[in-house]
């Protein structure tokens, strides 16, 4: 499959996840004493798949229930998920610490509810809000403008500098 990937429009092989997944299984506390994203990477969802790591290819995405990523408010959940190549999550719902640590650090989310299986193909076109599956469209509630700025610009401190810099 060749994956197509910029910010604006996605394609990727979907990984699908329930509700209630938090951070302690996206990235587990005993990794935490790093910030090798090597390690990140390579027991990100360990707690709920331990292959999946081993699985995972860039451009991927995440299809999840609700409640994504509760728990603790660590940054290093999104970012094991990106370095991990994880191109966007979708969920029913986001943990709100998680949704903001996700947009600070790059990371794609769009909150929406679509019926597809494990293995999928995907596409989601951010800026529109629409993502496609099997020949269905879903329109979903796309991110605000500055949000998606910040995505753009890889995340706030990608962004920070850019508007700094005018």
């Amino acid at each position: 499959m060749t994956v197509k990937n910029d910010l604006n429009k996605i394609t990727g092989k979907v990984w699908k996840f329930g509700d209630n997944v938090d951070t302690d299984i996206i990235i587990p506390g005993k990794y935490l004493r790093t910030t090798d994203m090597s390690i990140f990477v390579a027991h990100v969802m360990e707690g709920i798949d331990p292959q999946f790591s081993k699985k995972v290819q860039k451009g991927d995405v995440i299809v999840a229930g609700e409640n994504f990523g509760c728990g603790s408010s660590r940054e290093q959940a999104p970012l094991a998920l990106k370095y991990a190549g994880v191109a966007c999550v979708v969920a029913g719902s986001f943990a709100r610490i998680f949704f903001r640590n996700a947009i600070n650090v790059g990371l794609p989310i769009i909150e929406a509810k679509i019926d597809c299986k494990e293995g999928d193909t995907i596409e989601i076109d951010l800026g529109n809000g629409i993502i496609m599956n099997e020949g269905v469209d879903y329109t979903v509630t796309k991110l605000p403008d500055f949000l998606q700025e910040i995505l753009t610009d890889g995340g706030l401190v990608g962004h920070r500098k850019k508007v700094d810099a005018v």
